[in-house]
């Protein structure tokens, strides 16, 4: 298997010999499927309005329709893209096998293993009209991801369509925050969004927004594109200056990372509305995103415990990000693990990724059953009918927990990034100075091991109020995970020193985050 895979691994294989006559003759009917599915998809996306109108119009029928499409997508692949036959061939079953039987793919055993040429339709990357996107390297290395003309279209098409439906403008201008590099999420959100607004690429580059907003006035629309730390850094630098927000229309679309609901509402005493998108390098930088009626699941979770219970189970204590997601492009399912597998099944992906294992923690449901534990308590479905009266998508639902391994595990407890978020700015005067954190396990002279908070100040602060803000940071903190964690609670009860967490502050650039470049934050540490 070892030898078989290196010699796919060739990068100077760009071509592999046809399927057999007979394989061939026996994927045409799964070719009608593919294309059958492939002219809904086109005709759904062609313009923002269809778009909308298929949003707002999806039934559990169309779930069948897309676990259909989604095998006929991978029996395809095992007759057209070389890569995809020979992975299948060195596991039980071999490439000819029952359609619901295909197994998953991941990084290291699909992508690290072939060649970008052979993982391409045919076996080979077209030499014109290709554009390679790059990941961000968070899992220590960056990858090349190569997407066709047809494949950017469609995804162009859907990040207008689903634009145009949560924000809903009448002169809207875009500004674009996100890196201008070799990353998908920049370049493609600029070209997207210019189908449905004027768009300037300013890129992460605080002076240059506020330089456009005061240029172009407040007669516009706006809409801010960036990573959610971010919007932070600029709700603080336009408050610092006097921005006067009272006089302009301003929103925000963000991504790349999760975003808690105290961010949330730090951000949306400025912005008008804060949505998020969810999306993958790997996969397309369109998965899923929020609109308002998960905005209101997600808060609903944090409060109703019955309805926590009912979609989480009983012992789960995180809070995931909730968003809606379109089947018919990208078919969602999760493993015994509750890894999130995806395939994108648009008729025009050059490497088609299938059953692919992001390394994502998720749990998927039907629109339907939220309606239905929302109409078990009357005060939860005048919320709930509330919440969809404006954008109305009827499309399923994804809860995504992150990654499953980042966590600070403390006296049996499991800390995540975001609930250390959700302290540090809830009911924080001193949010305004907090840059950035991060996360890591320290042991001391006693041999006890303690999490540290490390903060990134924004401005050199005096001592006193360095004092008060690591103090506000502590309480909050604590008294956050006391909510949310009955494991932290239980040792609080037990050991009161439990509660010992360190704050540590950094001057700008200073600490854990000397060096650190990276447009994403990076929460924990070694």
């Amino acid at each position: 298997m070892a030898e078989t895979l290196h010699r796919s691994s060739d990068p100077r294989t760009v071509a592999a010999p046809a399927p057999p006559v007979g394989d061939r003759w026996r994927g045409a009917p799964l070719s009608i499927v593919a294309r059958v599915c492939g002219a809904t998809i086109r005709l759904a996306g062609s313009r923002p309005v269809v778009w909308r109108w298929a949003a707002r119009l999806h039934h559990p029928l169309l779930d069948r329709l897309a676990a259909a499409n989604a095998r006929a997508v991978c029996a395809l692949a095992a007759r057209d893209v070389p890569a995809y036959r020979d992975f299948l061939r060195a596991r039980p079953g071999g490439p000819r096998r029952r359609l619901g039987d295909f197994p998953e793919t991941d990084k290291e055993s699909y992508v690290v293993a072939y060649s970008a040429a052979r993982r391409c339709r045919g076996g080979r990357l077209p030499a014109r009209g290709v554009v390679v996107d790059e990941s961000a390297g968070s899992s220590g290395r960056p990858f090349n991801w190569p997407r066709g003309e047809r494949e950017l279209r469609g995804v162009h098409q859907d990040i207008a369509g689903y634009t145009s439906l949560v924000f809903p403008m009448r002169r809207p201008f875009v500004i674009n925050a996100y890196s201008m590099g070799a990353w998908a999420t920049g370049t493609t959100t600029g070209t997207a969004m210019a189908r449905i607004a004027v768009v300037k690429n300013t890129g992460p580059d605080l002076g240059k927004i506020v330089d456009t907003l005061r240029e172009f006035g407040p007669d516009f629309d706006y809409l801010i594109t960036a990573y959610p730390p971010f919007l932070k850094h600029l709700r603080d630098r336009l408050d610092a200056e006097g921005f006067a927000w009272s006089r302009y229309r301003i929103s925000a679309s963000c991504g790349g990372e999760g975003m808690t609901e105290a961010l949330r509402g730090y951000l949306e005493e400025r912005f008008q509305r804060v949505r998020s998108a969810y999306g993958a390098s790997d996969l397309t930088i369109g998965i899923g995103a929020e609109t308002r009626f998960t905005v209101w699941l997600r808060r609903r979770l944090r409060t109703d415990a019955d309805l926590r219970t009912a979609l989480l189970g009983a012992d789960e204590q995180r809070l995931p990000m909730v968003f809606q997601y379109n089947p018919l492009t990208t078919y969602l399912e999760t493993n015994r693990r509750r890894e999130l597998l995806c395939t994108i099944t648009s008729p025009g992906v050059l490497q088609p990724r299938l059953r692919y294992n992001v390394g994502d923690e998720a749990l998927l449901v039907g629109y339907r059953r939220i309606l239905e534990l929302a109409r078990a308590d009357a005060e939860r479905w005048a919320e709930c009918r509330a919440a969809l009266a404006s954008e109305q998508m009827t499309m399923p639902v994804l809860l995504l927990f992150g990654r499953r391994d980042s966590t600070v595990s403390y006296l049996g407890a499991n800390l995540y990034p975001q609930d250390v978020e959700y302290g540090l700015y809830t009911g924080n005067p001193y949010a305004a100075e907090i840059s950035r954190f991060c996360l890591t396990l320290v042991e001391d002279a006693a041999l006890e091991t303690r999490p540290v908070i490390h903060i990134e100040l924004r401005r050199p602060l005096p001592e006193a109020d360095r004092d008060a803000l690591a103090a506000a940071c502590r309480d909050g903190v604590r008294r956050h995970l006391a909510q949310v964690s009955r494991d932290f609670a239980q040792s609080l009860t037990e050991d009161p020193t439990a509660g010992d967490l360190r704050v540590e502050l950094h001057e700008p650039g200073g600490g854990p985050f000397a060096g650190q470049q990276k447009i994403k934050n990076v929460y924990l540490v070694g």
